[in-house]
């Protein structure tokens, strides 16, 4: 089962910023809804999430009229936002109610395209749920095939024990005929003398290759002490690696103060993704304007070869 968190992320001039999370539960109904818009034809479905004061809502027409409608509600920074969807191009914008000029939309932008990009994750992941839940019946089928396999091992368990003692029966006439055997092989002394000269040989084979092991062990003795070598410089490079999460934790506090005293975050609680490199800045999914880049890159001196990036749910 997958759970998503609905985070919207609206940065108006770099000054109010807030997130808002939604309940595991809504997204679940929006990827059953998802699931259900791809198979019906003309079905309406409407899902809403309340957070305290904050909800969304969304409704969704696959096929009115030939095209296909989107109805959405939510509130973000205090304001609450009604916009339809045709085709996916809006037509519609209310703003607490008042209806918005098309010509006013880009006072809106940001807050129009973060609700718009998280409808579109809500339908992606709708998508992969479905796909998962597919594999799941999938393994399920398997999983009653291997029972049934199991079943089947279990059945030719029984028969291989019955086997055994079929064996064990075997194995005490066996035991009688050797018996009769050690009786033959006194007989066959001479051949045995014959066997002891031989062995005679293999022992002379024996201690040769015993010297060979004497050489394989003063191998494993040289080994053993490239190995306390080698351990001796993991011990050097694991506290050179502690120097270093150190050193990084002091640099991320150091940030963090930066960003609240220039107040591109209202606390130090408030950073929850950091982006720096020789490119661009990005706090919180937000791009930073040019000059608060610059003091940043300089600052915490990003090249091309050195990039900075943080993130924290």
């Amino acid at each position: 089962m997958y759970c998503l968190k609905f985070k919207i992320k609206i940065n108006k001039k770099i000054n109010k910023m807030k997130t808002k999370y939604f309940k595991c539960s809504l997204w679940l109904m929006m990827a059953a809804f998802a699931v259900t818009t791809a198979k019906a034809q003309t079905s309406v479905s409407g899902k809403t999430a309340y957070n305290g004061k904050e909800y969304i809502s969304y409704d969704g027409v696959p096929n009115e009229n030939g095209k296909q409608v989107e109805r959405i509600q939510t509130d973000m920074d205090d304001k609450v936002y009604k916009m339809e969807l045709v085709d996916g191009k809006m037509t519609e914008l209310y703003v607490d109610g008042v209806k918005i000029p098309a010509g006013d939309w880009d006072k809106y932008s940001d807050a129009i395209a973060a609700i718009k990009e998280q409808i579109k994750r809500n339908k992606e992941q709708a998508k992969r749920n479905e796909e998962q839940a597919r594999l799941n019946e999938i393994q399920q089928k398997k999983n009653e095939e291997q029972a049934v396999r199991n079943e089947e091992q279990a059945r030719l368990n029984q028969v291989q024990e019955k086997k055994n003692e079929q064996q064990a029966v075997r194995n005490a006439e066996q035991a009688r005929l050797n018996e009769i055997q050690a009786e033959k092989n006194q007989e066959r002394v001479p051949k045995n003398e014959e066997q002891a000269r031989l062995n005679e040989i293999q022992e002379k084979k024996n201690e040769e290759q015993a010297a060979k092991n004497e050489e394989q062990v003063a191998r494993n003795q040289e080994q053993a002490r490239r190995n306390e070598e080698q351990a001796r410089l993991n011990e050097i490079q694991a506290r050179k690696n502690e120097l270093q999460a150190k050193e990084n934790e002091r640099l991320m506090k150091e940030i963090i103060t930066d960003l609240v005293n220039d107040k591109i975050i209202p606390d130090e609680n408030g950073l929850h993704d950091l982006t720096l490199n020789s490119d661009e800045m990005r706090v919180n999914g937000v791009k930073q304007p040019e000059d608060v880049f610059k003091k940043y890159k300089e600052k915490y001196n990003m090249s091309s070869q050195r990039s900075f990036s943080f993130h924290n749910d």
